[in-house]
């Protein structure tokens, strides 16, 4: 991935973080006022409950679709590397067993 690919990735992760921290600021604050001695208050309550639906719903939803997109393994090549070092080793096996074979032929050929 580009450099500015990547930068612009980890922008949109970061204002998902913030989005989210916010969400659960404002749940605490519900948290908050239920557990407050005088009784909660109904305003704020609803104000925090009116925020933290809107911004789960439209802003904190379509972020996270959107981050969900980032592949940050999306062209790494490492399957395919370890795949092609794997077929080596065993070329290398399949040829050293070849190479043993080839000596033993030459072996009884000469005691023959």
């Amino acid at each position: 991935m580009d450099s500015q690919g990547q930068t612009t990735s980890l922008q949109r992760l970061q204002n998902v973080e913030k989005r989210i921290v916010k969400v659960l600021e404002l749940a605490g604050g519900v948290m908050d006022e239920l557990a407050s001695p005088v009784g909660p208050r109904k305003d704020v309550v609803q104000n925090h409950c009116l925020e933290f639906m809107q911004l789960i719903k439209v802003a904190l939803r379509d972020e996270i679709k959107s981050a969900c997109e980032y592949r940050p393994f999306e062209k790494c090549d490492y399957g395919s590397r370890i795949a092609n070092e794997i077929c080596h080793k065993k070329v290398e096996f399949i040829m050293s067993q070849l190479d043993a074979m080839k000596q033993t032929i030459d072996e009884y050929h000469a005691a023959v």
